[in-house]
C-alpha cells in the first residue's frame, strides 16, 4: 500500500539513526551477488495463467516485502513476463508527489494514543515529527516495515518493486488498478474502529509479537501455500477484535471485486498483462482467481508447480 511514499519517508524518518538497537538498514547486494541471485533465482509466490477472448494474461501473487535475494524472478515468472507486454499493479508509485498531495490532513489523535505512537516510533529509530503528518494507519505501516527489517525484510526488496523496476528498465507500460484516493480510503478505518486497531498493532509491536507472523507470512508466500494464506486472520494476531476483522476485510476482500473488474477491462482491451497483486488477495471466498473465473476467464495455476 502506497509503497513509494513509505519507502521515501522511511529513508527520511530514519536518517541519521545510529543506535545499536535500531532496525538494520538493508544492505544492497554487490554486482557479483546480484548476478548470482538473478541467475539462480527459484520460483516463489503464486502464479496463474488467465485466458479469455482468445488471449492470455498472467496473475501473480506478490509479497510487498522481501529479502535481498528474493528481488529476482524465477523461471516461471520470467516466462510469463516474456509473453506479456504490460505490467498491471495495485498502484504505480512512480509519482510520489501525487501520493503526497492526495494525503488528507492527519486528524489529531487522543493524547494517550499519540504518546504511544511516538514512543514506538522512537523505539524503531524513527522521528515522531517525520511521522506526525501521516494518517495513523500509514504510521503503523511504517512501524511494521521497520520491525520487518530486524529479520532482513524490506519493502525495497518486495516483488512489486522488483517488477516495476524491471518494467522501467525495459520501457514497459505500467497500469494502475487503483487510484491513490481509493487505496487511502480502503486503508482508513471507521472512526469507531480506530482505537482497537491502533491498540492491537501497538501491543504487538511493544511485546515483540509482530515478527513471527511476518516470518510465517513470508514462508507461506514463498512456497505458494494458499491454505496458510487463507488462514491469515487466524494466526496474524491482527484480527482478534471485531474492529480489526472488519478493517482487514475492507482492506483486502472488499477491494477484490473492483480489482477483478479492472483486470477484466484491461485484458478485454486486448492487452496481454502481467498482473501483480498482493498474495492475500488470492485467498478466501473473494479470491481474485475465483472472481476472474466467474467473469469468464479460464484460470490455470502455474505456481506453485504441481
Amino acid at each position: 500500500m502506497i509503497r513509494a511514499l513509505l519507502l521515501l519517508l522511511l529513508a527520511l524518518a530514519a536518517a541519521g539513526s545510529v543506535r545499536a538497537d535500531c532496525p538494520p538498514t538493508p544492505a544492497l547486494p554487490s554486482a557479483d551477488q546480484a548476478a548470482t541471485w538473478a541467475a539462480k533465482a527459484p520460483d516463489r509466490g503464486l502464479l496463474w495463467r488467465i485466458s479469455r477472448d482468445g488471449h492470455s494474461s498472467y496473475l501473480y501473487g506478490s509479497l510487498h516485502v522481501g529479502k535481498a535475494d528474493w528481488a529476482y524472478p524465477g523461471p516461471a515468472l520470467r516466462a510469463a513476463w516474456a509473453q506479456t507486454e504490460v505490467l498491471a499493479v495495485e498502484l504505480d508509485p512512480a509519482d510520489v508527489g501525487a501520493v503526497l498531495a492526495a494525503l488528507p490532513k492527519a486528524a489529531p489523535l487522543p493524547p494517550a494514543m499519540a504518546r504511544r505512537l511516538d514512543t514506538q516510533a522512537r523505539a524503531a529509530c524513527l522521528s515522531p515529527d517525520a511521522l506526525g503528518a501521516l494518517p495513523v494507519m500509514l504510521r503503523l505501516s511504517m512501524l511494521t516495515l521497520m520491525e520487518a527489517r530486524r529479520d532482513g525484510f524490506d519493502a525495497g526488496f518486495g516483488q512489486d518493486v522488483m517488477l516495476m523496476a524491471w518494467a522501467k528498465s525495459e520501457g514497459r507500460p505500467v497500469q494502475s488498478l487503483e487510484t491513490v484516493e481509493e487505496q487511502l480510503l480502503a486503508l482508513a478505518p471507521e472512526a469507531a474502529e480506530l482505537p482497537a486497531i491502533v491498540d492491537g498493532t501497538l501491543r504487538q509491536l511493544q511485546k515483540g509479537q509482530m515478527r513471527e507472523p511476518l516470518r510465517k507470512l513470508s514462508r507461506a508466500w514463498s512456497r505458494g501455500d494458499l491454505r496458510a494464506l487463507a488462514d491469515y486472520p487466524r494466526w496474524c494476531a491482527c484480527a482478534d477484535s471485531p474492529a480489526e476483522r472488519a478493517w482487514l476485510k475492507r482492506v483486502n476482500d472488499d477491494r477484490n471485486g473492483p480489482l477483478a473488474n479492472r483486470i477484466t477491462a484491461l485484458h478485454g482491451a486486448g492487452q496481454n498483462l502481467l498482473v501483480a497483486v498482493g498474495a492475500l488477495h488470492m485467498s478466501g471466498p473473494q479470491a481474485l482467481p475465483r472472481l476472474l473465473a466467474q467473469q469468464g476467464f479460464t484460470v490455470e495455476a502455474l505456481l506453485p508447480a504441481k
